[in-house]
């Protein structure tokens, strides 16, 4: 079973919603805070907090969150703004986004990965700027 409680960097815990174990949501699902899904959700998910997606849970969307630690099912694209863990027990069959990715042995991922570090976007703002120089010179 997973175990996990975020919390904020000034150590305090924040607002988290919990879809319970044998609970369906349909629709597009926002929430401001951290969010941990461990029943069914179908249509949309963003968390502007934490995502934790336990081994029971199911989701048919496509998921976004500040940090994402996934053990269920996620059938549509996943884009982490930071850090994503993807546990051995996790089947994401969708496109990954994030910055920092670690995949246990196990898990099963069928898409693409995308992992961009700050200093790759950084590179890409200096190769545009540079462009930009050289068409105005």
């Amino acid at each position: 079973m997973l175990l996990i409680m975020f919390k904020r960097e000034d150590g305090v815990a924040g607002n988290e919603t919990i879809i319970a174990s044998g609970v369906k949501v349909e629709g597009d699902f926002t929430s401001p805070g951290n969010v941990r899904i461990e029943g069914t959700v179908i249509g949309s998910v963003k968390a502007e907090g934490d995502l934790i997606v336990t081994e029971t849970a199911t989701i048919q969307a496509d998921v976004t969150a500040a940090n994402a630690v996934v053990a269920g099912e996620i059938k549509g694209d996943l884009t982490a703004g930071e850090k994503l863990e993807i546990l051995g027990t996790a089947k994401i069959h969708g496109n990954i986004n994030c910055r920092t990715l670690t995949v246990e042995s196990g898990a099963s991922i069928v898409g693409n990965c995308q992992v961009a570090q700050e200093k790759t976007v950084a590179r890409e703002k200096v190769r545009e700027s540079k462009v930009g120089a050289e068409v105005e010179a």
